[in-house]
């Protein structure tokens, strides 16, 4: 399949002047409804690949593999713009080239590479960082790894939440000099904080989840941030649904009674069953 168009799209978000929420998706349907509804840009999060493909916590248990082809599945069902959280790479900077390797291929727009060390260490107790010196050389070693030069590579640091915000200014500094497209911030981001680093880095920002001014779209805005997460409800939600649904029918209620159903017709579209009877009509008779 052809990428680059939804990646050039991807890249107009970031280069844009506003801040736009991404929808967080987690297999075909989801992202599919997503596109319909009109969001940008789709995100799928590495704690949302290990529930959806595996059922565990988010613990570093899921591959690269199962990670990419789940990737694939998202962005073979539709045009939606599709940003990732690559975690670690999933190693050293060997490992990611592998994993930049695996999702381009697979049809991601943007890729989060992130400076925790990670998986959790023996007898660790709070998160640890790489050093800035292996941020970079993972930062750099993504960006060699790029064959399209539309895939963005986003540097993604805690260090606002784990070390503080000078700290987290000398990561993005370095890995800005690095040559990635935008950077991501994971927690430990305030007013304050936010403020700081729009004035130190010229790159598009990215940021976690927040409440307050950290949720106000025209403030983000102005402070260079393209992309602010809102949390991954929808997955939530599908969970809850699905519970509610196999409890009633297990203490009896009928299935024509149920409520919150998707409607035959939603079913129709999402599943793109009027294209299907199309190609059926046109290729199999």
């Amino acid at each position: 399949m052809h990428w680059t168009d939804r990646r050039e799209r991807y890249r107009a978000v970031l280069a844009g002047n506003q801040c736009i929420h991404p929808g967080s998706v987690f297999d075909p349907i989801s992202a599919r409804i997503a596109e319909e509804l009109g969001f940008e840009v789709g995100m799928f999060a590495g704690s949302i690949a290990s529930f959806t493909v595996l059922g565990n916590p988010d613990l570093i248990l899921l591959t690269l593999t199962e990670f990419a082809q789940q990737a694939y599945r998202i962005n073979s069902a539709g045009k939606l713009p599709l940003m990732v959280d690559a975690d670690h790479g999933y190693g050293n900077a060997l490992n990611v080239m592998r994993t930049i390797k695996e999702l381009e291929t697979a049809g991601v727009a943007g890729i989060m590479i992130e400076d925790t060390d990670l998986p959790r260490g023996f007898g660790e107790t709070k998160p640890r960082l790489i050093s800035v010196e292996e941020g970079v050389g993972k930062m750099r070693a993504a960006l060699a790894a790029r064959e399209d030069p539309s895939l963005a590579i986003i540097g993604r640091t805690s260090a606002a939440a784990v070390t503080g915000i000078d700290d987290a200014i000398t990561r993005a500094r370095a890995y800005e000099a690095a040559g990635v497209d935008a950077l991501f911030f994971a927690g430990g981001m305030n007013e304050a904080n936010l403020d700081a680093m729009a004035s130190a880095v010229k790159l598009p920002l990215m940021l976690g989840g927040g409440g307050g001014p950290m949720s106000d779209k025209a403030y983000l805005a102005s402070r260079n941030v393209r992309i602010a997460l809102q949390g991954h409800q929808p997955f939530s939600a599908a969970v809850q649904a699905v519970y509610n649904t196999l409890k009633a029918l297990r203490e009896g209620l009928k299935p024509s009674e149920l409520q919150g159903i998707a409607s035959s017709d939603m079913m129709k579209r999402v599943t793109r069953d009027g294209d299907y009877k199309t190609w059926t009509e046109k290729f199999m008779r």
